[in-house]
This record gives structure tokens, C-alpha cells and sequence, in this order.
């Protein structure tokens, strides 16, 4: 039986982390790692959406990951996301996250083209061959890559062994319970649509990836309590709370990353720099909102934690 505890809690998505100039900033990779330590979170899952992967070369990511691990090696579990828009980049990724020593890498399916689901399996294995020695997780999130994980795809995918969690950000629940179901006992599904959380956990999650957890990891670590703890009630309102925070995050012209890392700056005094083009920086008219989703985060904390 695979020991699936690792995977088992709130996994922040890592940000991307940049200097004044925009490039990648190790020391800055650094510090973030160390507040996700310090907060006590269960891992991280870096290179994902919210580390701009998509917009980051080979070299980027390489250079974040390795800096991941030197500072949070063995005091957390680290995923990495190492899906490329080609497979011989994601395979490069994959054996340099082996090399290194994480718990697992992540995929997400291949994108723009619409490849049939043989080609996406193929994808994902060849990706996995790369690393044979680390778990393999799958990335659902059908919404941005154009493409579900289907059943017939997920049952071709479990013949892989190293096969061992889906995170899964479609927004029907039901997913998680049908993956879990599938998976069997040593296999882990993982909420990944922050809103949705209690939700998640209530019909089967083991745990979440989410994009929101770093900014407010007191929220999502009491949500996972909570719900642990047989009260769903009272996870329901800090749910709701952290929903009210995303949506306010959200209602500025500049990217929400830009809008948590602003947040970070202001209330633990780490500074982990803007985002990357296409992305949208943040206006000077987004400061007033800013503040409001700090003193939010504040108010929250302070009443469910």
C-alpha cells in the first residue's frame, strides 16, 4: 500500500517569485518558502498556475525549485509541477525534480491543440517515465487546459504505477468522489478550486492544492479542522469568509497573484516582487482595494483562528 500522508492537508501553491527587474530571485524564493514552514502548512506545490509556469523558461523554474528544496527539504512535502507546452522540456523538469529529491511531480494535460486522449496518456507517461522513482500526480483543471480527465482516461492512467494523486480543480464535486472511488484506498485526491474546499473535503478530499492557501493559510488550515473534526457548520463560515476575501482579491484590474503578493508585502513584510507579462501588473487605483483585502484577511483571522 502506498502511504498517501504526505499529500494529506493544505498544499499552498508556491508564487513566483521575482526581483525588481522581473527575473527569478532566489533569495526571494527563499523567504516564501520559509513562511510556508513557518506557518505550517502540510507542502507546497511549485510551478503551478500560481507560479506563472506557463510564462517562466525550463531554466526559471529549475532555478525556484532548487531553492524550494534546499530551504524546505524534509520539512514539508514538495510537488512539482513540471508540465511544458512540449514533452522533451517536461521530461527535463521531471528528472531534475527526481534529482532533487521532491515527494512528486505534477502535469497538466497538453495544451491548445485538442490531442486525443491516447496522445494525452502518452503525454503524461512519458513525462512520469522521466522520474520512475517519484509518485506521479495528475492535473485536472479542464477549465484552463481545454481538456477533462475523463473515466477512460483515468483508468488508462492508473496502469501506470507511479500514479498516485489527482488534483483535481474541475468545479464539479462529484469528480473528487468519483476519482476516489476509482483510485482505491492508497490513492489520493486533492480539492483544488479554493471556493470550494469544505465541499471538497465533505465528499472525499484528501486535502487541497489551492492558489489563495498562501495568503491566508490560517483560513484553509482551520477549514481542513474543522471539517476533521466532524463540524461542518463551523467550516462552512470560515469558507465563506475566504470566499468573500478571492472575490474581493479579485476585483482589482491587476492579476490576483500581483494582488496576494502586495497583500504578503503588507502584512508579513515579504517582498516577492510583481508578475509577468501578459499578466496584468497592478494599477495605482488597486492599492485602496489591496489594503481592504489586507485588513479582511486580518479580520478573519481574528474571528475563526
Amino acid at each position: 500500500m502506498r502511504d498517501i500522508s504526505k499529500y494529506q492537508g493544505i498544499i499552498p501553491a508556491f508564487y513566483a517569485c521575482y526581483d525588481e527587474k522581473g527575473e527569478v530571485d532566489e533569495g526571494r524564493v527563499e523567504q516564501l518558502t520559509d513562511y510556508m514552514v513557518r506557518k505550517g502548512v502540510k507542502g507546497v506545490y511549485v510551478g503551478g498556475s500560481s507560479g506563472e509556469c506557463i510564462y517562466q523558461s525550463v531554466d526559471d523554474r529549475k532555478r525556484t525549485l532548487e531553492r524550494v528544496v534546499r530551504t524546505g527539504g524534509g520539512k514539508m512535502t514538495i510537488i512539482a509541477h513540471v508540465a511544458c507546452n512540449n514533452t522533451a522540456d517536461s521530461r527535463a523538469l521531471a528528472a531534475h525534480a527526481q534529482g532533487l529529491g521532491v515527494d512528486a511531480i505534477a502535469a497538466i494535460p497538453p495544451i491548445y491543440f485538442h490531442l486525443p486522449e491516447y496522445a494525452i496518456a502518452q503525454y503524461w507517461n512519458d513525462i512520469s517515465d522521466a522520474a520512475p522513482d517519484t509518485d506521479f500526480i495528475i492535473y485536472n483543471i479542464p477549465q484552463l487546459a481545454g481538456v477533462a480527465l475523463t473515466m477512460p482516461l483515468f483508468r488508462e492512467m492508473k496502469k501506470n504505477p507511479r500514479v498516485a494523486a489527482v488534483k483535481n480543480s474541475s468545479m464539479a464535486t462529484q469528480d473528487i468522489q468519483m476519482f476516489k472511488a476509482e483510485g482505491g484506498a492508497d490513492f489520493a485526491v486533492l480539492n483544488g478550486p479554493d471556493e470550494q474546499l469544505v465541499a471538497g473535503l465533505a465528499i472525499g478530499a484528501d486535502g487541497g492544492i489551492g492558489g489563495t492557501y498562501g495568503v491566508m493559510p490560517e483560513l484553509y488550515l482551520k477549514i481542513m479542522e474543522l471539517a476533521g473534526a466532524g463540524k461542518p457548520e463551523a467550516a462552512k463560515h470560515v469558507q465563506y469568509a475566504a470566499n468573500e476575501i478571492i472575490y474581493a482579491m479579485c476585483a482589482c484590474h491587476g492579476n490576483m497573484y500581483g494582488v496576494i503578493k502586495e497583500i504578503l508585502k503588507m502584512r508579513e513584510g515579504i517582498a516577492l516582487g510583481g508578475v509577468r507579462k501578459p499578466l496584468p501588473a497592478l494599477a495605482s487605483d488597486d492599492m485602496a482595494q489591496v489594503q481592504k483585502c489586507a485588513e479582511m484577511i486580518d479580520q478573519a483571522i481574528e474571528r475563526f483562528v
